[in-house]
């Protein structure tokens, strides 16, 4: 598991461990682990042109370390200086020590030396901005990181690049965009989550030996995690005891939206999948191992979990049905729009729901942008108002459970996977997982995660469909389990 930790949870385990350390060691770990991923991405030291751009925190501190390790090494060391009064004294004295020189960014006539030595530096160290940034970048700052994005260097942050917001991965102005991220102690939600996580690059984890509590702000699950969570059937296994999910989704406008909702769920683990709706015929053609239903929901037969909504049109009285059961049900696409919040507020069973961002927008009463900028925010915002467990889709998939806790972090898509039909596949495949037993968190989770795999092998590098990715969800549960 990768766990994600706010700021003052970080600072908090800081400050316990540097009142049992010689003043300056945790620094100087900081700026070992930040001075080796440097000297890693050069691949030569000697020789090279490394710019720092050193703001007046800590960060810049391990900045100016880290670039005199550098210096020591050969490399010609410049260090660009926001807030020369207030730059770390000790980390500037070693930088010079060690033949590294400093600039001072706020005199006019040392600007085209800091263009100059930007623009022809083979490596931008980030050290502006710590943790605890709010807001994007001053108007002092924001050029240098227009110009080391225009320059040929390659960039790296320093914990967390600067101007991206640590606790919510959010980006409100001017902010750095790296190649790598190093960060120290622990992951930063900001690196896991979008829109911060475009701007981190690469991150690379260094250990400098903090002590935080067991529940982190958010956490990505890893292959591990998964496959020790997927339902695997025991020699006296049937169908009903691995579960069996229904479907009620589609119309004559939409067929196919059942057809890869089953697709999804014949994939997901449970024993029977149970269709109900009017694609029966369309279901059927293409999958003759559904048991299909034209009766409703309520006579359906014996279902572990419901999934109710793609393609749905306005059928507003299966999805009223549907959540009426006492068994977990997914909300999706069209339910979503008709699922009414009192009712599912109501409900006792658990209830999943899976919007994107414009649905989520929708539900919120905000703008698209609004969420796509705030996304940790609303996908929180949503789970609390609906009391339910919400899986907001997208390049970084959220889970967030009522109530608080951790919010689970799925990266494992493509961006290939924007294609019509894709969520239907993934509602199928989370409410198998639903119908097998799994929690409303683990069973997102654990389908965006297997959703996001089968996704980049079914594209490998090249434009799929919706059914593509239902093919591979196998191959990504093999690799998982592997």
């Amino acid at each position: 598991m990768r766990s994600a930790y706010g700021v003052e949870t970080v600072r908090s385990a800081e400050r316990d461990l540097m009142a049992r350390l010689p003043e300056g060691a945790l620094m100087q770990r900081a700026a070992a682990g930040l001075a080796a991923a440097c000297a890693e991405l050069m691949g030569r030291v000697y020789g090279r042109r490394v710019v720092l751009l050193v703001g007046s925190g800590d960060n810049g501190g391990d900045a100016l370390y880290a670039g005199a390790r550098l210096a020591r090494r050969g490399a010609g060391v410049t260090a660009v200086l926001l807030s020369p009064e207030r730059t770390h004294p000790g980390g500037l004295a070693a930088l010079r020590r060690a033949g590294g020189r400093a600039l001072a960014n706020r005199q006019k006539e040392d600007a085209a030396a800091v263009e100059r030595a930007v623009r022809s530096a083979d490596l931008v160290v980030d050290g502006i901005v710590g943790i605890g940034g709010k807001g994007g970048l001053r108007p002092d700052a924001a050029p240098l990181a227009e110009l080391a994005e225009a320059s040929r260097a390659a960039v790296v942050a320093v914990d967390l690049p600067s101007g991206v917001e640590a606790d919510t991965g959010e980006v409100r102005g001017a902010a750095i965009r790296a190649d790598l991220t190093v960060t120290f102690g622990t992951h930063k939600p900001g690196l896991l989550i979008d829109p911060a996580r475009e701007y981190a690059g690469s991150v690379r984890f260094v250990d400098i030996g903090l002590s935080l509590p067991d529940e982190a702000e958010a956490e990505a699950l890893q292959h591990a995690d998964v496959a020790a969570l997927l339902p695997v059937p025991g020699a006296e296994s049937d169908k009903y005891r691995r579960g069996v999910v229904g479907i009620a989704a589609g119309s004559s406008r939409y067929p196919g939206a059942a057809v890869l909702a089953v697709a999804g769920a014949l994939r997901g683990g449970a024993g029977a999948v149970r269709y109900v709706g009017p694609a029966g015929d369309a279901v059927i053609a293409r999958f003759p191992e559904t048991l299909v239903s034209d009766q409703g929901p309520k006579r359906a037969g014996r279902v572990q979990a419901w999934v109710v909504g793609p393609g749905a049109g306005d059928d507003a009285q299966t999805v009223a049905e549907v959540l009426a059961q006492d068994v977990p049900v997914l909300v999706d696409a069209d339910g979503l729009r008709l699922a009414d919040q009192d009712l599912v507020r109501a409900r006792k069973a658990p209830t999943l729901m899976t919007p994107h961002a414009g649905e989520a927008a929708a539900l919120l009463g905000v703008s698209r942008e609004s969420v796509e900028a705030a996304r940790l925010h609303s996908v929180r915002e949503l789970a609390e108002r609906y009391g339910a467990t919400v899986l907001l889709k997208g390049s970084t998939t959220l889970v967030a459970s009522p109530g608080g806790g951790p919010v689970r972090v799925n990266a494992t898509g493509t961006s290939w996977l924007a294609t019509a039909g894709s969520g239907d596949v993934l509602s199928g495949l989370a409410g198998s997982l639903l119908a097998s037993g799994l929690s409303a968190l683990d069973a997102g989770s654990i389908a965006a995660y297997l959703h996001g795999l089968a996704g980049r092998f079914a594209a490998d590098g090249a434009p799929m469909g919706a059914h593509d990715v239902s093919e591979s969800i196998r191959s990504a549960w093999r690799d998982v389990m592997s």
